[in-house]
């Protein structure tokens, strides 16, 4: 069975799911909240709090505990009864947490195991009575719907196929420019998987003509990005880094080709699963299952042919914060918001940030939106790490940047932001341990996050009392190779010996000839 459907049950509120409450009941408190959701998979158990900045959430709190509720359960259609206690365990932790923590109620959702299991309903009514936590049932179609939703969280008027592997299920969501169309689910998780007779081959046959009727149900759908979403497919990744010799582990917008992943998959089939798995840090619980998986995702890509590969690490618990938002939050972009949120938080002159942008803007006048929400995302940002020693704020920031959780960046994105900030503190970027990292940009991009660098050094040192006041101009002229700064009467006096010595910095990083005019006087 599929769904269309864009909206959630119980949306217009009461007790009609978990969607009937609001998340944020006041938009004043957004930014402030604490929203707590317990994520009760087929093989994992979540609790994941989420804080700050409501567009592109902090993890406040993330914890997860590999419970198999869903193990055996083709054989004997009973949730597993040591997973049923790991579960039952991890669930009251969670919720005393949650007293402790002050964000009751929590937001509880199950998927596959406890919708198929005979006992399912046994399992709620004991979660519910031992901890007075109503643990909400959602069928596949809305699974797949609320993962796709994760993927938005991110990644804002998105199109392509999501993919979302759990224990005992898969579910396909089609997206269409921003909104979530079709939806699929299927019992090819790891741990239904190991329960389907004929061994290898009959497994095989299995995973084939399951894959064949998804891409049916789906219309056939080829050439489209595809995004992963779930445990095994970021284990799969993680070993792709691995083998590649990735210098960023950082999964999230984790980019693949259909080709590195036929190799890499080649590469599982033939390692010591032991020592690969202690070399990818992956758990020995989730390890069990990527050989069925690698079996999966072989099919899913030969069938579908997606254009590129994408990893989400948002899917349903990020989809159900999503649910909550009202359309015009939704579509922002969650890296501005983000940074928006930490300037307020963190700046010594919050504001700034767009007197900034505007000061280092005439240095990049052919760049496209994408270029130039990175540049206002830097600006932003420019002054959130003062806290940090002098000595290592270059090499603070660029952690920062490339670590962050932050949504809409690519991974040479997340590297441009990095190193444009550390030129903000620092003129070299030469013997830092984050050198392997540039190679994700080429010489154009390296010299133009130097150059917004630069350029925010230099901007860093002409405040004034009032943050939206601009400085003043730069003004670039390639055809003559000049820069020159044109400063209001008021900065004159902030440009100093060092400000001098940022302005030279910079026309030597654009490879021109430079100069400033305050109120009329002028001086090279």
């Amino acid at each position: 069975m599929d769904g269309t459907s864009d909206t959630a049950p119980g949306a217009a509120g009461g007790d009609h799911g978990p969607f009937g409450r609001p998340l944020f009941d006041d938009p004043k408190a957004r930014a402030l909240s604490r929203v707590g959701v317990i994520d009760v998979g087929s093989n994992s158990v979540r609790l994941v709090v989420f804080d700050g900045a409501a567009r592109s959430p902090a993890y406040f709190y993330n914890e997860k505990i590999m419970a198999g509720l869903g193990a055996g359960m083709s054989r004997t259609g009973h949730l597993n009864p040591e997973g049923r206690e790991r579960a039952k365990a991890a669930i009251r932790r969670f919720v005393a947490l949650a007293d402790g923590l002050g964000i009751s109620p929590l937001t509880a959702v199950a998927t596959a195991a406890v919708r198929d299991a005979t006992d399912g309903p046994a399992f709620q009514a004991e979660i519910e009575h031992e901890t007075g936590l109503k643990l909400w049932v959602i069928d596949g179609q809305e699974e797949a719907r609320l993962s796709a939703q994760g993927v938005l969280l991110g990644w804002p008027g998105s199109y392509g196929l999501v993919c979302d592997i759990g224990g005992s299920s898969m579910e396909l969501a089609d997206l269409q420019d921003g909104r979530v169309g079709k939806r699929v689910t299927s019992p090819l998780g790891p741990l239904k998987l190991q329960e389907v007779k004929g061994g290898k081959k009959g497994r095989r046959a299995f995973i084939k003509d399951t894959v064949r009727a998804l891409f049916e149900d789906m219309g056939e759908q080829t050439g489209q990005r595809l995004f992963l979403v779930g445990g095994s497919w970021r284990a799969i990744a993680r070993i792709d880094m691995e083998r590649r010799g990735y210098p960023l582990f950082v999964l999230h917008e984790y980019r693949m080709t259909p080709r590195r992943v036929s190799k890499t998959l080649q590469y599982i089939e033939k390692s010591d699963l032991d020592k690969l798995r202690a070399r990818c840090g992956i758990s020995a619980r989730r390890m069990e299952l990527v050989p069925l998986a690698v079996h999966v995702l072989r099919e899913v890509v030969a069938r579908f042919r997606p254009k590129d590969i994408a990893l989400s690490a948002y899917g349903i618990r990020e989809g159900m914060l999503y649910e909550q938002m009202p359309q015009d939050l939704r579509e922002r972009d969650p890296l501005i918001e983000a940074c928006r949120f930490a300037e307020a938080k963190d700046a010594r002159l919050p504001g700034y940030g767009k007197t900034l942008f505007d000061f280092v803007m005439p240095l990049f006048p052919r760049c496209g939106w994408q270029r130039k929400r990175l540049i206002k995302a830097a600006t932003l940002l420019h002054d959130v790490s003062w806290r940090a020693h002098p000595d290592y704020r270059h090499e603070v920031v660029f952690d920062n940047a490339t670590r962050a959780n932050l949504g809409g960046l690519k991974h040479s994105e997340r590297v441009f932001l990095g190193l444009a900030l550390l030129h903000r503190y620092s003129n070299k970027r030469e013997g830092t341990r984050f050198e392997p990292l540039y190679d994700l940009l080429d010489d154009r991009d390296r010299r133009d996050a130097e150059v917004l660098g630069k350029a925010m050094r230099l901007g860093a040192m002409l405040w004034l009392e009032d943050a939206s006041a601009p400085p003043g101009t730069l003004r670039l002229s390639p055809r003559d190779k000049t820069l020159e700064l044109v400063l209001h009467a008021q900065a004159g006096p902030l440009f100093g010996e060092v400000a001098a010595a940022r302005l030279k910095s910079l026309a030597q990083s654009l490879g021109v000839a430079h100069s400033v005019r305050i109120k009329g006087a002028r001086r090279g």
